[in-house]
């Protein structure tokens, strides 16, 4: 499939920002001065105490460097609902039980609609799709872009109304993917490594798939290729991109390349990257690398190399979005809107980039 962006309509482009208040510019702690009031430069936002705060990470106190958040409920559903490594329990393997909130843009969430596809759960786990713009609200249940949902199992307009349901004096960042119990009427878990992991294998005697991502005799060193490829490069975008200084940008976007540069290398002789096997650790990758040359190449500026230019990683993740039901897990219309119009510090006036076309479906030629 060849994929294209979709730009907004003139209207939406009008309705985006208003003009900036050029009497009142706005400088960040590095000196980034945008001519913007502060408040065209804030969201995602936070739950503080129940109560809803716009504001967006504070790069002042990290010398410039984007650190992200830790995740809040740590619950693990298992095959018979005893506590699993985090957490409490009461959370067993039920078909139909268990509800997914996703965003199709973040890569995070996309780990999990994977894992509901290879394992067999797409018939077992129901789905919400949230907008694909978080502006001052957060993330929203709004309608009006295609493959969005709204909140099928509440009809809330807002992510957070989620999260407040579990405690209304919540405080916290709110945060896709959302792992929610339907019986229980609370979140099992926001931590997108754990999602996957009880995906992997909490529903196996229910549904008979027995396929395994993370086989005990690899667990170590998948462990180990997860931790440096999230710190080099899953999380390591992100760094480049949010960054506020150059120092902070430098060392991000070092470190992007050369963990690409090492990735490259090692598929020269590897067909995934535990070997002739797929795992986890392929899977937790493959979301960075669809998004690279549509996103995190310009929007992040990690533009020393594209993704296409590197011949093994560009044949390898041409393969695993060949994979069976992978490419209905993609939606790049969602996630070129998503990153171009929610980030304002990076992209203040929204302006949607034309963008490559990108053929996923070429042949791969590993095999």
């Amino acid at each position: 499939m060849r994929w294209t962006s979709p730009r907004p309509s003139r209207a939406e482009s009008s309705a985006i920002e208003a003009e900036p208040n050029e009497k009142s510019p706005f400088c960040e702690a590095e000196g980034w001065c945008l001519g913007l009031e502060p408040t065209t430069l804030r969201f995602m936002g936070r739950l503080e105490n129940g109560a809803w705060v716009a504001d967006w990470y504070d790069t002042s106190r990290t010398g410039g460097q984007f650190v992200r958040s830790t995740t809040t409920f740590r619950h693990w559903i298992t095959p018979d609902g005893s506590a699993g490594p985090s957490g409490e329990g009461g959370f067993p393997a039920e078909l139909g039980r268990y509800h997914l909130y996703v965003s199709l843009a973040c890569p995070w969430a996309h780990r999990t609609l994977i894992y509901r596809v290879r394992k067999r759960l797409e018939e077992h786990i129901s789905l919400s799709v949230v907008h694909p713009d978080m502006l001052e609200d957060g993330w929203t249940f709004a309608t009006d872009f295609p493959g969005t949902t709204g909140d099928t199992l509440y009809n809330l307009p807002f992510l957070r109304d989620i999260y407040t349901r579990v405690s209304p004096t919540i405080s916290g960042r709110v945060t896709v993917p959302v792992l929610w119990d339907k019986k229980r009427h609370t979140i099992v878990s926001n931590e997108s490594s754990e999602i996957i992991r009880m995906f992997n294998s909490a529903f196996n005697h229910l549904t008979g798939n027995e396929e395994d991502d993370w086989p005990l005799e690899l667990r170590d060193e998948i462990d180990a290729m997860n931790d440096r490829i999230y710190h080099g490069l899953n999380n390591g975008v992100y760094r480049a991109g949010f960054a506020t200084s150059q120092q902070a940008y430098d060392g991000a976007v070092t470190q992007v390349f050369a963990t690409l540069d090492w990735l490259e290398e090692r598929l020269k002789t590897h067909r995934y990257l535990m070997g002739e096997r797929m795992t986890e650790a392929d899977w937790r990758l493959f979301p960075t690398l669809m998004r690279f040359d549509s996103v995190y190449h310009l929007h992040f500026k990690c533009n020393r190399r594209r993704l296409i230019d590197y011949p093994n990683l560009w044949g390898y993740t041409r393969e695993l979005y060949q994979k069976e039901g992978i490419a209905r897990t993609v939606h790049l219309d969602h996630i070129v809107r998503h990153y171009h119009r929610s980030h304002t510090t990076i992209n203040p006036y929204h302006i949607i980039p034309i963008n490559p076309i990108i053929d996923f479906e070429a042949p791969h030629g590993r095999g």
